[in-house]
Protein backbone atom coordinates (compact mmCIF):
# COMPACT_ATOMS: atom_id res chain seq x y z
CA UNK A 1 0.00 0.00 0.00
CA UNK A 2 2.95 2.69 1.03
CA UNK A 3 4.73 1.48 -1.86
CA UNK A 4 2.07 1.75 -4.45
CA UNK A 5 1.58 5.22 -3.27
CA UNK A 6 4.89 6.75 -3.87
CA UNK A 7 4.82 8.54 -7.19
CA UNK A 8 1.07 9.31 -7.30
CA UNK A 9 0.16 10.99 -4.39
CA UNK A 10 1.76 14.46 -3.01
CA UNK A 11 5.01 13.34 -2.35
CA UNK A 12 6.94 14.59 -5.19
CA UNK A 13 8.24 11.48 -5.67
CA UNK A 14 9.20 9.29 -9.04
CA UNK A 15 7.60 5.49 -9.15
CA UNK A 16 10.29 2.87 -7.92
CA UNK A 17 10.49 1.16 -11.71
CA UNK A 18 11.83 4.76 -12.47
CA UNK A 19 14.80 5.30 -10.02
CA UNK A 20 18.56 4.84 -10.88
CA UNK A 21 21.64 5.78 -9.37
CA UNK A 22 22.46 5.44 -5.14
CA UNK A 23 21.07 9.22 -4.84
CA UNK A 24 17.48 8.10 -5.98
CA UNK A 25 17.95 4.91 -4.16
CA UNK A 26 18.49 6.50 -1.09
CA UNK A 27 15.96 8.78 -1.52
CA UNK A 28 13.43 6.16 -1.80
CA UNK A 29 14.49 4.32 1.14
CA UNK A 30 14.46 7.67 2.85
CA UNK A 31 10.52 8.43 1.94
CA UNK A 32 9.15 5.00 2.16
CA UNK A 33 11.17 4.64 6.10
CA UNK A 34 8.63 4.08 8.66
CA UNK A 35 8.20 3.84 12.77
CA UNK A 36 11.69 3.42 14.66
CA UNK A 37 13.70 3.79 11.32
CA UNK A 38 12.38 6.76 9.90
CA UNK A 39 13.06 8.23 13.62
CA UNK A 40 16.56 7.20 13.69
CA UNK A 41 16.65 8.78 9.89
CA UNK A 42 15.50 12.25 11.51
CA UNK A 43 17.69 12.09 14.25
CA UNK A 44 20.60 11.76 12.76
CA UNK A 45 19.86 14.03 9.81
CA UNK A 46 19.55 16.72 12.58
CA UNK A 47 22.47 16.15 14.16
CA UNK A 48 24.51 16.25 10.98
CA UNK A 49 23.26 19.48 10.16
CA UNK A 50 24.55 20.92 13.73
CA UNK A 51 28.18 20.36 11.86
CA UNK A 52 27.37 23.27 9.64
CA UNK A 53 27.24 25.68 11.82
CA UNK A 54 30.39 26.99 14.00
CA UNK A 55 32.97 25.88 14.76
CA UNK A 56 33.00 23.16 11.98
CA UNK A 57 31.13 25.46 9.09
CA UNK A 58 30.60 22.53 6.90
CA UNK A 59 27.74 23.67 5.19
CA UNK A 60 27.38 20.69 2.91
CA UNK A 61 26.64 18.93 6.04
CA UNK A 62 23.51 20.87 6.20
CA UNK A 63 22.99 20.41 2.06
CA UNK A 64 22.85 16.58 3.15
CA UNK A 65 20.71 17.44 6.43
CA UNK A 66 17.47 19.19 4.83
CA UNK A 67 17.47 16.89 1.24
CA UNK A 68 16.50 14.34 4.15
CA UNK A 69 14.10 16.15 5.79
CA UNK A 70 12.82 16.93 2.77
CA UNK A 71 12.62 13.37 1.51
CA UNK A 72 11.17 12.28 5.00
CA UNK A 73 8.19 14.73 4.50
CA UNK A 74 7.46 13.51 1.01
CA UNK A 75 7.09 10.24 2.91
CA UNK A 76 4.96 11.15 5.99
CA UNK A 77 1.04 9.68 6.26
CA UNK A 78 1.71 8.74 2.58
CA UNK A 79 -2.57 7.38 1.89
CA UNK A 80 -3.54 9.28 5.57
CA UNK A 81 -5.88 11.68 6.48
CA UNK A 82 -4.50 15.73 6.84
CA UNK A 83 -3.99 15.34 10.79
CA UNK A 84 -2.21 12.23 10.70
CA UNK A 85 0.43 13.05 8.02
CA UNK A 86 0.64 16.81 9.85
CA UNK A 87 1.14 14.51 13.05
CA UNK A 88 3.48 12.36 11.32
CA UNK A 89 5.49 15.49 10.23
CA UNK A 90 5.28 17.14 13.75
CA UNK A 91 7.15 13.92 14.92
CA UNK A 92 9.87 13.99 12.24
CA UNK A 93 10.62 17.60 13.05
CA UNK A 94 11.18 16.95 16.45
CA UNK A 95 13.33 14.18 15.85
CA UNK A 96 14.93 16.15 13.66
CA UNK A 97 15.45 19.50 15.82
CA UNK A 98 16.25 16.69 19.14
CA UNK A 99 19.70 15.38 16.57
CA UNK A 100 20.38 18.91 15.55
CA UNK A 101 20.18 21.00 19.07
CA UNK A 102 21.64 17.80 21.06
CA UNK A 103 24.41 17.74 18.72
CA UNK A 104 24.81 21.37 18.89
CA UNK A 105 24.55 22.01 22.40
CA UNK A 106 25.77 18.89 24.24
CA UNK A 107 28.50 21.06 25.50
CA UNK A 108 26.02 23.15 28.06
CA UNK A 109 26.59 20.46 30.21
CA UNK A 110 29.95 21.23 31.01
CA UNK A 111 28.27 24.02 32.84
CA UNK A 112 26.75 21.71 35.55
CA UNK A 113 30.09 20.40 36.69
CA UNK A 114 32.00 23.41 37.67
CA UNK A 115 30.20 23.27 40.86
CA UNK A 116 29.15 19.37 40.78
CA UNK A 117 28.49 18.58 43.87
CA UNK A 118 25.04 21.00 43.37
CA UNK A 119 23.92 20.93 39.61
CA UNK A 120 26.11 17.83 38.25
CA UNK A 121 22.51 15.91 39.17
CA UNK A 122 20.47 18.28 36.35
CA UNK A 123 23.11 17.79 33.59
CA UNK A 124 20.30 15.57 31.55
CA UNK A 125 18.14 18.57 31.62
CA UNK A 126 20.50 20.92 30.15
CA UNK A 127 21.99 18.39 27.45
CA UNK A 128 18.47 16.52 26.99
CA UNK A 129 15.99 18.28 27.89
CA UNK A 130 16.68 21.52 26.56
CA UNK A 131 17.34 20.16 23.45
CA UNK A 132 13.59 18.29 23.47
CA UNK A 133 12.25 21.92 24.45
CA UNK A 134 14.03 23.41 21.28
CA UNK A 135 12.78 20.97 19.08
CA UNK A 136 8.93 21.44 19.62
CA UNK A 137 10.06 24.50 16.87
CA UNK A 138 11.27 22.22 14.28
CA UNK A 139 8.10 20.00 15.03
CA UNK A 140 5.72 23.17 14.42
CA UNK A 141 8.08 24.33 11.27
CA UNK A 142 8.13 20.52 9.58
CA UNK A 143 3.66 20.50 10.09
CA UNK A 144 3.50 23.89 9.10
CA UNK A 145 5.51 23.18 5.63
CA UNK A 146 3.94 19.77 5.00
CA UNK A 147 0.41 22.09 4.64
CA UNK A 148 1.56 24.28 1.83
CA UNK A 149 3.51 21.12 0.01
CA UNK A 150 3.86 20.30 -3.19
CA UNK A 151 5.24 17.89 -5.72
CA UNK A 152 7.92 20.10 -7.09
CA UNK A 153 10.46 22.92 -6.16
CA UNK A 154 7.34 24.58 -4.80
CA UNK A 155 8.23 22.53 -1.28
CA UNK A 156 11.83 24.01 -1.38
CA UNK A 157 9.66 27.57 -1.23
CA UNK A 158 7.73 25.55 1.89
CA UNK A 159 10.32 24.22 4.01
CA UNK A 160 12.51 27.67 3.67
CA UNK A 161 9.25 29.74 4.44
CA UNK A 162 8.01 27.12 7.67
CA UNK A 163 11.43 26.89 9.52
CA UNK A 164 12.96 30.08 8.96
CA UNK A 165 9.36 31.36 10.91
CA UNK A 166 10.36 28.58 13.47
CA UNK A 167 13.48 30.06 13.55
CA UNK A 168 12.47 33.99 14.28
CA UNK A 169 9.75 32.26 16.59
CA UNK A 170 12.74 30.58 18.51
CA UNK A 171 14.70 33.73 18.63
CA UNK A 172 11.91 35.69 20.18
CA UNK A 173 9.49 33.61 22.57
CA UNK A 174 9.78 33.23 26.01
CA UNK A 175 13.02 35.82 25.76
CA UNK A 176 14.26 34.06 23.22
CA UNK A 177 17.02 31.15 22.20
CA UNK A 178 18.68 32.48 19.14
CA UNK A 179 21.64 30.33 18.73
CA UNK A 180 22.80 28.06 16.38
CA UNK A 181 20.10 29.58 14.47
CA UNK A 182 20.45 27.83 10.94
CA UNK A 183 21.85 31.22 8.89
CA UNK A 184 24.71 30.66 10.98
CA UNK A 185 25.82 28.12 8.43
CA UNK A 186 25.78 30.93 6.25
CA UNK A 187 26.84 33.80 9.07
CA UNK A 188 30.19 31.87 9.76
CA UNK A 189 31.93 32.61 6.22
CA UNK A 190 33.83 35.94 5.42
CA UNK A 191 32.13 36.10 1.85
CA UNK A 192 28.98 34.68 2.71
CA UNK A 193 27.77 36.61 5.95
CA UNK A 194 28.53 39.52 4.36
CA UNK A 195 24.83 39.59 3.24
CA UNK A 196 24.03 39.86 6.81
CA UNK A 197 24.10 43.99 6.27
CA UNK A 198 21.54 43.59 4.15
CA UNK A 199 18.65 41.16 5.57
CA UNK A 200 20.07 40.29 8.65
CA UNK A 201 20.84 36.46 10.59
CA UNK A 202 16.85 35.54 9.82
CA UNK A 203 17.20 36.54 6.26
CA UNK A 204 20.42 34.56 6.02
CA UNK A 205 18.60 31.41 7.19
CA UNK A 206 15.24 31.52 4.50
CA UNK A 207 18.36 31.37 2.25
CA UNK A 208 20.51 28.89 3.93
CA UNK A 209 17.42 26.03 4.20
CA UNK A 210 16.26 27.35 0.86
CA UNK A 211 19.67 26.33 -0.91
CA UNK A 212 20.72 23.52 1.10
CA UNK A 213 17.15 21.57 0.76
CA UNK A 214 17.39 22.34 -2.97
CA UNK A 215 19.40 19.60 -4.13
CA UNK A 216 16.77 16.96 -2.18
CA UNK A 217 15.08 17.35 -6.01
CA UNK A 218 18.27 15.96 -7.57
CA UNK A 219 16.41 12.53 -6.58
CA UNK A 220 12.83 13.08 -7.00
CA UNK A 221 12.31 15.38 -9.54
CA UNK A 222 9.78 14.41 -12.44
CA UNK A 223 11.15 16.07 -15.16
CA UNK A 224 14.87 16.92 -16.27
CA UNK A 225 13.77 20.84 -15.71
CA UNK A 226 12.09 19.31 -12.07
CA UNK A 227 15.48 17.59 -10.94
CA UNK A 228 17.71 20.07 -11.76
CA UNK A 229 16.83 23.62 -11.94
CA UNK A 230 16.11 23.85 -8.09
CA UNK A 231 19.38 22.59 -7.38
CA UNK A 232 21.41 25.01 -10.32
CA UNK A 233 19.33 27.78 -8.80
CA UNK A 234 20.55 27.70 -5.38
CA UNK A 235 24.17 26.71 -6.90
CA UNK A 236 23.68 30.34 -8.45
CA UNK A 237 22.32 32.12 -5.25
CA UNK A 238 25.45 31.02 -3.06
CA UNK A 239 27.77 32.49 -5.63
CA UNK A 240 26.06 35.66 -6.05
CA UNK A 241 26.33 35.57 -1.97
CA UNK A 242 30.19 34.62 -2.41
CA UNK A 243 30.30 37.17 -5.20
CA UNK A 244 28.93 39.68 -2.77
CA UNK A 245 30.64 39.37 -0.25
CA UNK A 246 33.89 39.25 -1.95
CA UNK A 247 33.07 42.43 -3.54
CA UNK A 248 32.32 44.18 -0.59
CA UNK A 249 35.35 43.37 1.47
CA UNK A 250 38.19 46.25 0.52
CA UNK A 251 41.32 44.94 -0.03
CA UNK A 252 42.99 47.48 2.27
CA UNK A 253 42.05 47.41 6.63
CA UNK A 254 39.55 49.80 7.63
CA UNK A 255 41.05 53.14 8.89
CA UNK A 256 41.24 53.14 12.72
CA UNK A 257 39.83 55.86 15.30
CA UNK A 258 43.10 58.07 15.79
CA UNK A 259 44.43 57.96 19.60
CA UNK A 260 42.43 54.52 20.81
CA UNK A 261 45.13 52.01 21.75
CA UNK A 262 43.01 49.19 23.85
CA UNK A 263 44.78 46.20 25.69
CA UNK A 264 41.91 43.66 26.55
CA UNK A 265 42.97 41.38 29.23
CA UNK A 266 41.80 37.63 29.07
CA UNK A 267 43.18 36.55 32.92
CA UNK A 268 41.59 33.01 32.17
CA UNK A 269 41.01 32.43 35.83
CA UNK A 270 38.62 28.98 36.46
CA UNK A 271 35.24 29.36 36.98
CA UNK A 272 35.65 27.92 40.57
CA UNK A 273 37.75 30.19 41.77
CA UNK A 274 35.79 33.28 39.80
CA UNK A 275 33.37 33.91 42.63
CA UNK A 276 34.90 33.43 45.85
CA UNK A 277 35.63 35.88 48.14
CA UNK A 278 39.04 34.57 49.63
CA UNK A 279 40.39 34.82 46.22
CA UNK A 280 39.69 38.75 46.29
CA UNK A 281 43.28 40.61 46.24
CA UNK A 282 44.80 37.47 44.05
CA UNK A 283 42.41 38.35 41.23
CA UNK A 284 42.62 41.85 41.32
CA UNK A 285 46.49 41.60 41.42
CA UNK A 286 46.24 39.43 38.39
CA UNK A 287 44.29 41.95 36.45
CA UNK A 288 46.69 44.69 37.48
CA UNK A 289 49.90 42.83 36.29
CA UNK A 290 48.68 41.77 33.30
CA UNK A 291 47.29 44.96 32.85
CA UNK A 292 50.92 46.35 33.05
CA UNK A 293 52.23 44.01 31.41
CA UNK A 294 55.70 44.57 28.52
CA UNK A 295 54.75 42.99 25.42
CA UNK A 296 57.89 44.89 23.69
CA UNK A 297 59.99 47.55 24.00
CA UNK A 298 56.61 50.06 22.53
CA UNK A 299 54.33 48.40 24.77
CA UNK A 300 55.51 48.51 27.87
CA UNK A 301 52.19 48.62 29.85
CA UNK A 302 49.42 50.85 30.98
CA UNK A 303 51.17 53.83 29.93
CA UNK A 304 51.33 52.93 26.54
CA UNK A 305 47.25 52.01 26.08
CA UNK A 306 44.21 54.56 26.31
CA UNK A 307 41.48 51.94 27.42
CA UNK A 308 42.22 48.96 29.32
CA UNK A 309 39.13 46.40 29.19
CA UNK A 310 38.43 43.59 31.48
CA UNK A 311 35.82 40.83 31.13
CA UNK A 312 32.16 40.14 32.31
CA UNK A 313 32.16 39.88 36.21
CA UNK A 314 35.56 40.39 36.77
CA UNK A 315 35.33 40.56 40.32
CA UNK A 316 34.33 38.18 43.34
CA UNK A 317 33.34 41.19 45.24
CA UNK A 318 31.02 44.45 44.83
CA UNK A 319 33.69 46.81 43.50
CA UNK A 320 31.53 49.87 44.16
CA UNK A 321 31.60 48.67 47.58
CA UNK A 322 35.43 48.20 48.11
CA UNK A 323 37.84 51.40 48.80
CA UNK A 324 40.60 49.38 49.22
CA UNK A 325 40.56 47.59 45.68
CA UNK A 326 38.95 50.79 43.66
CA UNK A 327 41.99 52.61 45.40
CA UNK A 328 44.58 50.23 44.16
CA UNK A 329 42.95 50.12 40.72
CA UNK A 330 43.14 54.07 40.37
CA UNK A 331 46.35 54.17 41.71
CA UNK A 332 47.22 52.18 38.17
CA UNK A 333 45.42 54.36 36.24
CA UNK A 334 47.20 57.73 34.98
CA UNK A 335 45.63 60.67 33.85
CA UNK A 336 43.90 60.02 30.46
CA UNK A 337 43.40 56.01 30.92
CA UNK A 338 39.92 54.33 31.53
CA UNK A 339 39.41 51.00 32.48
CA UNK A 340 35.94 49.67 31.09
CA UNK A 341 35.23 46.26 33.11
CA UNK A 342 32.38 43.64 33.82
CA UNK A 343 31.32 43.88 37.95
CA UNK A 344 28.37 42.58 39.54
CA UNK A 345 26.81 45.70 40.72
CA UNK A 346 24.39 46.40 43.99
CA UNK A 347 21.88 48.72 43.53
CA UNK A 348 22.03 51.38 45.98
CA UNK A 349 20.34 51.88 48.53
CA UNK A 350 21.84 48.67 49.13
CA UNK A 351 20.34 47.00 52.21
CA UNK A 352 19.09 43.80 53.35
CA UNK A 353 15.65 44.63 52.65
CA UNK A 354 16.45 46.25 49.20
CA UNK A 355 19.04 43.39 47.63
CA UNK A 356 19.31 43.92 44.29
CA UNK A 357 22.31 43.32 41.66
CA UNK A 358 23.58 43.41 38.98
CA UNK A 359 25.44 42.30 36.09
CA UNK A 360 26.97 45.57 34.73
CA UNK A 361 29.80 47.24 32.91
CA UNK A 362 31.23 49.51 35.09
CA UNK A 363 33.97 52.58 33.91
CA UNK A 364 36.68 53.38 36.04
CA UNK A 365 39.29 56.47 35.60
CA UNK A 366 42.10 57.55 37.88
CA UNK A 367 41.83 57.95 41.41
CA UNK A 368 39.00 55.00 41.14
CA UNK A 369 36.31 57.08 40.13
CA UNK A 370 33.08 55.35 38.76
CA UNK A 371 31.38 56.73 35.96
CA UNK A 372 28.97 55.48 33.64
CA UNK A 373 27.21 51.84 34.10
CA UNK A 374 25.46 49.28 31.62
CA UNK A 375 23.23 47.21 33.29
CA UNK A 376 22.45 44.19 31.54
CA UNK A 377 18.95 44.01 30.20
CA UNK A 378 18.57 40.15 28.28
CA UNK A 379 19.73 37.90 31.42
CA UNK A 380 20.16 33.97 30.98
CA UNK A 381 17.27 31.92 32.60
CA UNK A 382 18.84 29.22 35.04
CA UNK A 383 22.23 30.80 34.71
CA UNK A 384 21.32 34.40 36.08
CA UNK A 385 17.93 34.19 37.11
CA UNK A 386 15.15 31.41 38.03
CA UNK A 387 12.10 32.21 35.57
CA UNK A 388 9.19 34.19 37.74
CA UNK A 389 6.62 31.57 37.94
CA UNK A 390 9.02 28.51 38.57
CA UNK A 391 11.28 30.57 40.81
CA UNK A 392 9.30 29.39 43.99
CA UNK A 393 8.89 25.94 43.09
CA UNK A 394 12.79 25.42 41.71
CA UNK A 395 13.81 26.74 44.85
CA UNK A 396 11.98 24.60 47.20
CA UNK A 397 13.81 21.85 46.12
CA UNK A 398 17.09 23.41 46.14
CA UNK A 399 17.97 24.51 42.55
CA UNK A 400 19.05 28.40 41.99
CA UNK A 401 20.94 29.90 39.71
CA UNK A 402 24.32 29.43 38.31
CA UNK A 403 25.51 32.40 39.29
CA UNK A 404 25.70 32.78 43.29
CA UNK A 405 24.03 36.06 43.79
CA UNK A 406 21.15 35.96 46.61
CA UNK A 407 18.37 35.33 44.61
CA UNK A 408 19.95 35.89 40.89
CA UNK A 409 20.67 39.33 38.84
CA UNK A 410 17.75 41.90 38.39
CA UNK A 411 17.89 42.85 34.88
CA UNK A 412 18.41 46.51 33.32
CA UNK A 413 15.58 48.74 32.04
CA UNK A 414 14.97 48.20 28.12
CA UNK A 415 13.76 51.76 29.04
CA UNK A 416 16.98 53.00 30.22
CA UNK A 417 19.13 50.79 27.67
CA UNK A 418 21.49 53.05 26.52
CA UNK A 419 24.95 54.07 24.56
CA UNK A 420 27.73 53.45 26.92
CA UNK A 421 29.82 57.03 27.33
CA UNK A 422 33.40 55.93 27.91
CA UNK A 423 36.22 59.18 27.61
CA UNK A 424 38.51 58.71 24.18
CA UNK A 425 36.37 56.35 22.60
CA UNK A 426 32.91 56.88 20.42
CA UNK A 427 29.83 55.86 21.80
CA UNK A 428 30.03 52.32 22.68
CA UNK A 429 26.82 49.87 22.55
CA UNK A 430 27.42 47.55 25.19
CA UNK A 431 26.51 44.03 25.44
CA UNK A 432 27.19 41.42 28.33
CA UNK A 433 27.62 37.61 27.24
CA UNK A 434 24.70 36.23 25.11
CA UNK A 435 23.08 39.85 24.38
CA UNK A 436 25.14 39.70 21.25
CA UNK A 437 23.90 36.40 19.78
CA UNK A 438 20.35 38.69 19.21
CA UNK A 439 20.05 40.12 15.88
CA UNK A 440 18.93 43.89 15.82
CA UNK A 441 18.71 43.96 19.75
CA UNK A 442 22.62 45.18 20.02
CA UNK A 443 21.51 48.99 19.58
CA UNK A 444 18.81 51.05 21.06
CA UNK A 445 16.52 53.15 17.74
CA UNK A 446 18.67 56.20 16.99
CA UNK A 447 17.30 58.93 14.90
CA UNK A 448 19.45 59.26 11.61
CA UNK A 449 20.51 62.72 12.93
CA UNK A 450 21.12 62.06 16.25
CA UNK A 451 25.00 62.15 15.94
CA UNK A 452 26.45 62.35 19.13
CA UNK A 453 24.36 58.71 20.27
CA UNK A 454 25.27 56.95 16.92
CA UNK A 455 27.70 54.10 18.49
CA UNK A 456 31.29 54.02 17.30
CA UNK A 457 32.02 50.75 18.24
CA UNK A 458 29.45 46.84 19.66
CA UNK A 459 31.49 46.23 23.20
CA UNK A 460 30.69 42.95 24.24
CA UNK A 461 32.13 41.53 27.81
CA UNK A 462 31.83 37.97 28.51
CA UNK A 463 32.71 35.13 30.59
CA UNK A 464 32.93 31.20 28.59
CA UNK A 465 35.07 29.70 30.83
CA UNK A 466 31.89 27.51 32.46
CA UNK A 467 32.14 26.00 29.06
CA UNK A 468 35.98 24.96 29.02
CA UNK A 469 37.70 23.89 25.41
CA UNK A 470 34.15 23.15 23.70
CA UNK A 471 32.51 24.22 20.72
CA UNK A 472 30.12 26.54 23.44
CA UNK A 473 32.67 29.46 23.12
CA UNK A 474 33.54 29.35 19.76
CA UNK A 475 29.86 29.34 18.59
CA UNK A 476 29.50 32.62 20.88
CA UNK A 477 32.04 34.24 19.36
CA UNK A 478 30.77 33.60 15.82
CA UNK A 479 27.37 34.79 16.57
CA UNK A 480 29.04 37.99 18.22
CA UNK A 481 31.51 38.52 15.01
CA UNK A 482 27.96 38.35 13.10
CA UNK A 483 26.88 41.37 14.38
CA UNK A 484 29.62 43.49 13.44
CA UNK A 485 28.52 42.60 10.17
CA UNK A 486 24.80 43.21 10.54
CA UNK A 487 25.49 46.72 12.08
CA UNK A 488 28.32 47.87 10.22
CA UNK A 489 30.40 48.14 13.50
CA UNK A 490 33.92 46.92 14.84
CA UNK A 491 33.27 44.68 17.93
CA UNK A 492 35.88 44.37 20.86
CA UNK A 493 35.08 41.26 22.55
CA UNK A 494 36.89 40.19 25.88
CA UNK A 495 36.19 37.03 27.43
CA UNK A 496 37.83 35.41 30.54
CA UNK A 497 38.93 32.26 28.68
CA UNK A 498 38.80 33.25 25.14
CA UNK A 499 37.87 34.02 22.49
CA UNK A 500 38.77 37.45 23.19
CA UNK A 501 39.19 39.49 19.56
CA UNK A 502 39.17 42.91 17.96
CA UNK A 503 37.04 42.82 14.73
CA UNK A 504 36.16 45.16 11.96
CA UNK A 505 32.95 45.94 10.68
CA UNK A 506 32.94 43.44 7.69
CA UNK A 507 34.07 41.02 10.27
CA UNK A 508 37.26 40.36 9.88
CA UNK A 509 39.58 39.22 12.82
CA UNK A 510 42.19 41.95 13.36
CA UNK A 511 43.52 40.73 16.54
CA UNK A 512 42.56 37.33 18.76
CA UNK A 513 43.41 35.53 21.72
CA UNK A 514 42.82 31.76 21.46
CA UNK A 515 40.48 30.05 23.92
CA UNK A 516 41.69 28.30 27.19
CA UNK A 517 45.08 30.67 27.80
CA UNK A 518 45.89 33.35 29.67
CA UNK A 519 47.08 36.26 27.60
CA UNK A 520 46.93 40.25 26.74
CA UNK A 521 45.65 41.79 23.53
CA UNK A 522 46.73 45.47 22.28
CA UNK A 523 45.01 46.97 19.26
CA UNK A 524 43.87 49.75 17.24
CA UNK A 525 40.20 50.77 17.01
CA UNK A 526 38.81 50.31 13.47
CA UNK A 527 36.49 52.93 12.44
CA UNK A 528 32.80 51.90 11.69
CA UNK A 529 31.60 52.07 8.05
CA UNK A 530 30.39 54.84 6.58
CA UNK A 531 26.29 55.38 7.05
CA UNK A 532 24.69 52.40 7.94
CA UNK A 533 23.96 49.32 6.76
CA UNK A 534 20.78 48.53 5.15
CA UNK A 535 20.04 45.70 8.17
CA UNK A 536 20.95 48.84 10.85
CA UNK A 537 18.09 50.80 9.10
CA UNK A 538 15.29 48.36 8.30
CA UNK A 539 15.91 45.49 10.83
CA UNK A 540 14.14 42.22 9.54
CA UNK A 541 11.38 44.11 7.13
CA UNK A 542 13.86 42.37 4.14
CA UNK A 543 13.59 39.16 5.96
CA UNK A 544 10.13 39.41 5.69
CA UNK A 545 10.09 40.51 2.24
CA UNK A 546 12.20 37.49 1.17
CA UNK A 547 9.53 35.46 3.70
CA UNK A 548 6.56 36.74 1.81
CA UNK A 549 8.31 35.86 -1.89
CA UNK A 550 9.03 32.49 -0.59
CA UNK A 551 5.37 31.72 0.42
CA UNK A 552 3.88 32.98 -2.64
CA UNK A 553 6.30 30.39 -4.36
CA UNK A 554 5.24 27.73 -2.31
CA UNK A 555 1.57 28.42 -2.75
CA UNK A 556 2.17 28.30 -6.52
CA UNK A 557 3.99 25.18 -6.39
CA UNK A 558 0.98 24.22 -4.29
CA UNK A 559 -2.02 24.91 -6.49
CA UNK A 560 -0.33 24.76 -10.26
CA UNK A 561 2.01 21.24 -8.55
CA UNK A 562 5.49 22.92 -10.36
Amino acid sequence: MRTASVGTADDGTRPAAARTGLLDALAHRVILSHGWGRFAWAVAAGALGAVAMPPYGLFPALVVSLALAVWLIDGAGVGGSLRRTLLSCAGIGWAWGFGYFTAGLWWLGAAFLVEADQFAWAMPLGVLGLPAVLALFFAAGFAAARLIWSRGSGRIAALAVALASAEWLRGHLFTGFPWNTLGMALGSNLWTMQAASLVGLYGLTLLAVAIAAAPATLATGTTVRGRFAPALAALATLALLAGYGAARIPSSPDPTVAGVRLRLIQPNVPQDARFRADMRDEIVGKYLEMSDRALSPERTGISDVTHLIWPESAFPFLIQRDPQALGRIGAALPEGKQLVTGAARGREPLTRENAVFHNSILTIGPGGRIGEVYDKVHLVPFGEYLPGPLDAALRAVGLRQFVAVPGGFTAGSREGQRILTVPGLPPVAATICYEAIFPGAILPPVPDDAAPAVPGLILNLTNDAWFGDTPGPRQHFAQARLRAVEEGLPLVRDANSGISAVVDGHGRILASLPLGTEGVLDSALPQRLPGRTFYARFGDLPFALMWLAAFAAALIGRFRRV
